[in-house]
Formats: structure tokens, C-alpha cells, sequence
């Protein structure tokens, strides 16, 4: 089971980048496009980052037991 969680890991944190990349450079472009999405972006990355934390976490546990 941990060998699974732990496939699960760059995919996780790849996802956290790529929406982390998307909003910097909304945030450099401004206009429009920042105005509208920044704080969707935020909280993409949020619950991204909360997802990662958990298979991380998961991933221990079973590497654990």
C-alpha cells in the first residue's frame, strides 16, 4: 500500500507547483486575467497543498507498519 501512496507524491506535488507557477505569473501579468482568478488560484493551491500533506503523511504510515 505505501508503494502506491508513494507513486501518488511527485504527482501531488507537481500539482501544487503548476497551479503555484500559473498564479505567480497571473500575479506578475495583472490585467484581467489576475483580477479573476487569483483567488480561485489561491485556493486551488490551498487544497493542493492539503491533498500532497495527506499522501505524504499516508505514505509514512503504511512505510511504517
Amino acid at each position: 500500500m505505501a508503494g502506491f501512496f508513494d507513486a501518488l507524491i511527485p504527482f501531488a506535488l507537481g500539482a501544487v507547483v503548476i497551479v503555484l507557477l500559473i498564479g505567480l505569473f497571473s500575479l506578475f501579468k495583472g490585467g484581467d486575467f489576475a483580477r479573476s482568478n487569483s483567488n480561485k488560484l489561491m485556493r486551488w493551491r490551498v487544497v493542493l497543498q492539503f491533498i500532497a500533506i495527506v499522501v505524504m503523511m499516508t505514505a509514512l504510515y503504511f512505510r511504517g507498519s
